[in-house]
């Protein structure tokens, strides 16, 4: 999903790939502890959620130009951490209903603070991080917690983003082509776009036959193409808010990548999906096994 420099253009082939080492180390050290926790169970994965979370908060909070040890920029994390508490303590709808009003508050409670102080806040954009962080937390958590099929559908879902992600970077780069979004994100192209789409069919679909050998493949093909929409488009909204913010990165956490917001937007933008598709089904049964 990222153009290619102009062929011909002097030094244009090493620019081109000249940050793959670095996704490509970060990777190495990222992929084998997040699948060792997702394989070894819901504990562990859960452990990796919360983690992911403050982080994701901290991030959120620090782009809004607040700190996270004092209010309001304190209301985020603490929202977000009680709402996966209640998931994990099966009260998916309360954790929902908290987000909703921990949303509400912070939106509420910085505007209020603007108000006195004189100064116009941007409440919207610290409660806003809320849900979107949120949302995906109780998602994640939700999906692994099925004790049947919650491996095999939170694998899913992370093969598909990735495959996606991966797939679009190659493609990009290597065909370039016609904007895709240009006046959010200019470098990302169709040709990458339709790259991911096909890395996601491809990796998806091997990911789902290998825990359901008998799955029906038109099902499996149309739910992986729906993570993988899902996943381009957090990957939009991640580029619209960084252009929002006026910044390249979240922050430096993750050498080549940039922050674990820039790292995990496609995920964000996903799981609610995946999970909503989980819900529909019920428990036990794998995200394509609407047909199998």
């Amino acid at each position: 999903m990222i153009t290619a420099p102009v062929p011909g253009e002097p030094g244009a082939p090493r620019r081109q790939w000249n940050d793959l080492r670095k996704r490509a180390l970060s990777a190495a050290v990222l992929l084998p502890a997040a699948l060792a926790c997702i394989w070894f169970g819901a504990e562990s994965f859960t452990a990796m959620v919360a983690i992911a979370g403050a982080v994701l908060a901290w991030e959120w909070v620090h782009l809004c130009g607040r700190r996270t040890r004092v209010f309001p920029g304190l209301a985020v994390p603490l929202v977000v951490c009680a709402a996966g508490a209640l998931a994990v303590m099966e009260q998916v709808r309360l954790g929902l209903a908290l987000l909703l009003a921990g949303f509400a508050a912070t939106w509420l409670g910085v505007a209020l603070l603007g108000r006195r102080s004189g100064i116009t806040q941007p409440a919207r954009r610290l409660a806003l991080g809320v849900l979107y962080i949120g949302l995906a937390g109780l998602a994640l958590i939700e999906l692994r917690h099925d004790n049947e099929a919650g491996r095999g559908n939170v694998l899913f879902l992370f093969v598909v983003v990735w495959a996606s992600d991966i797939g679009a970077y190659m493609a990009g780069r290597a065909f370039g082509g016609p904007k895709l979004a240009p006046s959010i994100s200019p470098n990302k192209t169709w040709s990458g776009a339709l790259g991911g789409l096909a890395a996601a069919l491809i990796f998806g679909g091997a990911c789902a036959l290998a825990f359901t050998p008998g799955a029906w493949w038109p099902a499996v093909a149309l739910v992986a193409l729906l993570v993988s929409i899902a996943s381009q488009a957090g990957d939009l909204l991640e580029s619209a808010i960084k252009r929002h913010f006026k910044v390249k990165d979240t922050s430096s956490l993750i050498p080549g990548h940039g922050g674990l917001l820039d790292r995990l937007d496609g995920v964000l933008a996903a799981a609610p999906v995946a999970a909503l598709l989980s819900t529909m089904l019920g428990q036990g049964r794998p995200l394509w096994g609407w047909a199998w």
